[in-house]
């Protein structure tokens, strides 16, 4: 390649100066330009294409198969439409405020948890050669500040807010899940608007060069978030390796940063030609690993299939162009890229029906959290038996909203059922089918009636609700409520892309209340994206059943009516903590919503302990913990037996070595652990097996009081068990040391050796289950 074509690979055409939401420069090599498009639950502004559940409904399954088939056929849709590079998973925001705008992208408020769930959904894309591009490194918890001038900045805000991180969390908690990503072979690693330790993290060279490619071993290539780049020599030497959409410091000012001006950087000596070998090389690499050279890897067109900007088949090369002479293209070939090839039983190939599988994560991504009385499954059980006849639905978020589903920008109103937060990692969909229609349809079948209320507030609730209550125990009232929030671009109801406040939304608590005061078998159904405060009526003694059904995507009513009437037995479990206030998870975790200065400085001062960490710190009792989840049968966990893997001495760090996502060492397999799960109830079901480790005491080290590191999801008939295996590696028994710059196993005080450490395997963090110890290892002096 020239210097210029190098040039070209690294550098964004600029916004909606082609047909994806980022579009590299081309080559005369036969190297062509990258198209790559957003993102985490499905292709941003393709149609049709298939809106599946969000990254935290996917975790709340805690179904591993599930994560990767998800990713599978995400990366199926984007090799179909001709696209090179998927823009997720996303893995970043933790979700350190349960407040967070985008919490519900990813997959949960643990970093073992994100990393499995990212770690598979990169498996997925990448196996079908789509580059997968994990976002955003790092620290990226709020919204508010993110970028300078941005929506909710204030005018005394001269630059970004700054993400302070200590070394020890930022590689036990916020790059842990990237670690597990770069093993698997991401590809592409997307840097973050805001401030890290008062750099920007895409000028950052401890973040990117340090951390990222020389710590964990990335190999693949760093791309700005879009405008993320605030510099042009700083990022190039820190690591950067691609702008994106291209442009400088505003939205299609076509004054790149890189482009004309990186070629003066290596013409005048700036920038050395080594690193520019290196940006492009990393870029080109990355193609050729995943086998985009293949001429059967592209459409015949060899060029995207679709526009973001353009709905008519032809339009103008450069949609944002002002050119009138410029040459009309093809650009819409009204191609439907969704997998219709089958059932579930061929998850492992990824031809499967996208439809299916998506009504199937959003199933097992719905939580029960309540059930008194056998109040479901709606058809009935071993109490009452038969379905309900009476029925009464109350709330907006039962039914389609009167724009219909796509009818705000990116997903940024809450008016009707609630499958997707906002931002650019929302979809169009293609269908939704909402709560009301299916439910409906369901009744048709079992001669049930329905009355609904839709309108939020209505003065007909209580009354509605009273005349189904009279049908006594053949009656059921369900409630519909939300809480929502997105990307800081856009503002919802007063929400600056982070939620206000933890509460509801649409007087939902008020809802609530008013419908179980006049019925007395009351099911609560919760469309959110994260955590709610539920301390108002969660005690309620006819509240009977409640289901947090997070964000199912387009199936949410097929999904939520295969849970309630038992064709599928819930199996959901919480990725997050659910408190009883905001002030539970520490006000260290607060959304920063004034400045504190002018560039705005958020120290992570909790460090390690977020979410259901600081619970356990601060002895904290939750609504409902994390991890759990009810189903209509119950297990019982024996059995438990440890295994020391390990033979002989186990040095305190391993020996130095660079690899793959860091020190090879960190991989060794250390304990194994076993149990037996039994299904000791009278319904078929699956349930998530998840280990918890607790560090030995003696240590040095403050130390989380459990910490989730392992989990497997088991399906048993009545009364069958099943064994179930964990792997301890050493990563998983060793903490950060600041003072040694290093992984370390720690030792006990004024000991020999390795400590004991407690496991407990159960079915959530603070659930009934099983515990053992780990026997001692001698250490190397």
């Amino acid at each position: 390649m020239s210097l210029l074509e190098k040039v070209n690979v690294t550098t964004g055409t600029g916004w909606q100066m082609g047909p994806c939401v980022g579009n590299t420069g081309t080559t005369s090599v036969g190297f062509p330009s990258l198209c790559l498009q957003d993102g985490p639950l499905g292709i941003r502004y393709a149609y049709p294409i298939t809106a599946f559940p969000a990254g935290i409904t996917t975790a709340a399954t805690f179904n591993k198969d599930l994560m990767h088939s998800r990713g599978r056929a995400m990366g199926q849709e984007a090799q179909n439409l001709g696209i090179n590079a998927l823009l997720g998973p996303c893995i970043g925001p933790l979700g350190r405020s349960p407040l967070g705008g985008r919490n519900w992208e990813a997959f949960g408020a643990d970093p073992y948890l994100q990393g499995v769930a990212g770690q598979l959904t990169v498996r997925g894309i990448q196996e079908l050669r789509v580059m997968a591009v994990v976002k955003h490194w790092l620290g990226n918890e709020q919204e508010r500040f993110r970028r300078k001038g941005e929506l909710g900045s204030w005018p005394k805000v001269k630059e970004a807010i700054s993400t302070n991180i200590g070394g020890r969390a930022a590689r036990e908690v916020y790059a842990w899940p990237f670690q597990d990503a770069v093993r698997e072979g991401a590809t592409g690693v997307m840097c973050s608007y805001q401030q890290v330790n008062n750099s920007y993290a895409c000028e950052n060279s401890w973040l990117l060069n340090g951390l990222l490619k020389d710590e964990l071993g990335f190999q693949g290539f760093v791309v700005s978030d879009w405008l993320a780049q605030r510099s042009g020599v700083n990022s190039v030497i820190a690591g950067m390796d691609m702008t994106m959409p291209g442009d400088g410091l505003s939205w299609a000012d076509g004054l790149s940063l890189l482009g004309a001006n990186l070629t003066s950087m290596v013409v005048n000596g700036t920038v050395p030609v080594s690193r520019l070998d290196d940006m492009a090389l990393r870029i080109v690499a990355s193609w050729y690993k995943l086998g985009q050279d293949d001429p059967n890897f592209l459409p015949k067109q060899k060029k995207p299939l679709f526009s973001s900007w353009l709905r008519d088949e032809i339009g103008p090369l450069y949609p944002r162009s002002s050119d009138q002479d410029q040459q009309m293209i093809v650009q819409n070939y009204f191609i439907d890229p969704r997998g219709q090839l089958g059932n579930l039983s061929q998850i492992q190939t990824g031809d499967v029906d996208h439809a299916k599988l998506a009504r199937q994560v959003a199933a097992e991504g719905i939580v029960m959290l309540k059930n008194v009385n056998g109040t479901l499954p709606m058809s009935g059980g071993t109490i009452r038996k038969g379905p309900y006849k009476q029925i009464g639905i109350f709330g907006s978020d039962a039914a389609h909203s009167p724009i219909g589903p796509n009818g705000c920008i990116d997903r940024s109103c809450n008016v009707g059922t609630l499958g997707q937060g906002w931002g650019s990692g929302s979809v169009e969909y293609a269908y939704l089918i909402s709560p009301l229609e299916a439910i409906q349809a369901r009744a048709i079948q079992d001669q049930t009636t329905v009355d609904f209320v839709l309108q939020d507030g209505s003065n007909s609730v209580n009354s509605t609700a009273y005349q189904v209550n009279k049908h006594g125990k053949d009656a059921a009232c369900l409630v519909f409520v939300t809480s929502d929030s997105g990307e800081g671009y856009i503002s919802a109801e007063g929400n600056l892309g982070d939620r206000n406040d933890l509460k509801l939304w649409h007087d939902g608590d008020k809802a609530i209340l008013s419908v179980a005061d006049n019925c007395e078998n009351t099911i609560v159904v919760i469309h959110s994206v994260g955590p709610v405060l539920m301390e108002a009526w969660a005690d309620h003694p006819n509240v009977t059943a409640i289901l947090m059904a997070n964000l199912p995507g387009q199936e949410s009513g097929s999904s939520l009516v295969d849970v309630l009437y038992g064709n599928v037995n819930p199996s959901g479990h919480l990725p997050y903590t659910i408190g009883k206030s905001l002030a539970d998870y520490g006000a260290d975790t607060e959304i920063m919503w004034d400045p504190n200065w002018e560039i705005p400085q958020q120290d992570f001062t909790e460090g390690i302990y977020i979410d259901y960490k600081w619970f356990d710190k601060h002895n904290i009792t939750p609504r409902y913990e994390f991890g759990y989840g009810m189903s209509y049968t119950s297990f019982n966990f024996t059995q438990l037996e440890i295994t020391t893997l390990w033979n002989g001495e186990l040095a305190e760090e391993p020996p130095s070595a660079t690899g793959l996502s860091g020190n090879p060492a960190l991989w060794d397999p250390i304990f194994r652990v076993e149990l037996l799960v039994t299904n000791t109830g009278k319904v078929a079901g699956k349930v998530a097996a998840q280990l918890y480790l607790s560090f030995p005491k003696a240590i040095e080290y403050d130390t989380p009081v459990r910490q989730l590191r392992g989990f497997e999801k088991v399906e048993l008939a009545v009364g069958e068990s099943k064994i179930v295996v964990f792997e301890l590696t050493r990563r998983d028994i060793s903490v950060w040391s600041e003072e040694k710059g290093a992984w370390v196993v720690p030792r006990e005080k004024g000991g020999v050796g390795v400590g004991s450490y407690g496991v407990f395997v159960g079915p959530s963090s603070r659930g009934k289950g099983v515990s053992g110890e780990t026997e001692k290892i001698p250490s190397v002096n």
